[in-house]
């Protein structure tokens, strides 16, 4: 089984950068690499402890069709690996809590 047939939930790729925020200390701590209504794959430019728990915060761009949505998530950094790019890092967060209309915003973006 590949990882892609592991995964239950729909994954996006971002089409530009959408930065993350640590809601508790107010930093830029990366981007999206990718992401679902599970969990995203964080481009880390901060350090990051694996087994730790985060409040997360980035803005989804809109559409036409959609106005943009800020979500806020608390998430489970589950691993951590080296990045191409000296500084950064990749980073597994599964989604903990996350709103019921955070959550919906999020199913219609990573949909479209």
């Amino acid at each position: 089984m590949s990882i892609t047939e592991a995964r239950r939930a729909q994954r996006r790729n971002p089409n530009g950068a959408i930065v993350v925020s640590d809601v508790m200390t107010g930093h830029m701590i990366g981007r999206i690499g990718n992401i679902s209504e599970a969990g995203m794959l964080l481009v880390a430019s901060e350090p990051m402890r694996e087994d730790a728990l985060y409040q997360l915060q980035f803005t989804l761009p809109g559409s036409t069709a959609a106005r943009e949505a800020t979500i806020d998530v608390g998430a489970h950094l589950l691993w951590t690996g080296a990045a191409h790019t000296p500084g950064q890092s990749l980073c597994g967060l599964r989604f903990l809590t996350l709103s019921p209309a955070h959550l919906a915003a999020l199913r219609d973006w990573v949909g479209r």
